[in-house]
C-alpha cells in the first residue's frame, strides 16, 4: 500500500479518532515522501511544516533559514540532499498557504507522535534555525515560545532550551 493510499483510508475512520488530526499539509508532504515509511513520512513533514512555521514568524524565510532547514532534515531525518530540499520547500509553501489554519493543528500532531526526545530536539531545531541568520526575532522567540507550549514544555524546559541561543537573542543587542 503507498502512503497515498494509507492517507486515503484514514477517511474510512470515525471522525472522533485521533488520526483527524491528520492535516492535508502533512498528507502533501507525505505523499512526495512515499518510499519512506509512512510514519516515518508523517514525522517528517510534521516535523519540517513546524521549522517553517518558525522561520516565517516574521514573515520572511530567508535563503539561510531555508539552508538551515535543509540541514536540519538530512541530520534528523537521514534525508539525502535531494529530498531534504524537497520537503522544505513543501513545508515553506504550505505553511505560506495554510499556516494560520494549520499551526496548531500540526503542531498537535506532531506532539502525538514523537517521543518526548524527539520533541525535545524539535525544540533545539527550532532555536537552529531561527538562529540561522545570527539573530532570533522577538518575533520568532515568541514563536517557539508558542510552540514549545503546545509541544507541551514547561516554561522552565523552554527557557533550558533557549540558554544556548542567549547570544544571539535581538532582545539583549544593544540599538
Amino acid at each position: 500500500m503507498s502512503v497515498f493510499e494509507w492517507f486515503q483510508n484514514l477517511g474510512a475512520r470515525p471522525a472522533s479518532s485521533a488520526t483527524q488530526a491528520d492535516t492535508d499539509t502533512v498528507r502533501r508532504i507525505v505523499r512526495e515522501l512515499d518510499q519512506l515509511a509512512p510514519d516515518r513520512a508523517r514525522f517528517l513533514a510534521a516535523f519540517a511544516f513546524v521549522l517553517s512555521r518558525v522561520a516565517a514568524a516574521d514573515l520572511n524565510i530567508s535563503e539561510v533559514e531555508t539552508s538551515k532547514m535543509v540541514e536540519v532534515l538530512q541530520r534528523v531525518g537521514h534525508l539525502p540532499e535531494a529530498q531534504a530540499i524537497l520537503v522544505v520547500q513543501i513545508a515553506k509553501t504550505q505553511n505560506r498557504l495554510f499556516g494560520g489554519t494549520e499551526n496548531y493543528l500540526v503542531t498537535r500532531e506532531f506532539r502525538e507522535i514523537a517521543s518526548e526526545a524527539e520533541r525535545r530536539e524539535l525544540l533545539d531545531c527550532l532555536f537552529a534555525v531561527s538562529a540561522a541568520d545570527d539573530a532570533i526575532s522577538g518575533e520568532e522567540e515568541n514563536q517557539v515560545r508558542q510552540i514549545a507550549s503546545e509541544l507541551g514544555f514547561s516554561h522552565p524546559e523552554y527557557i533550558q532550551a533557549r540558554l544556548s541561543y542567549s547570544n544571539k537573542r535581538t532582545v539583549f543587542r544593544q540599538r
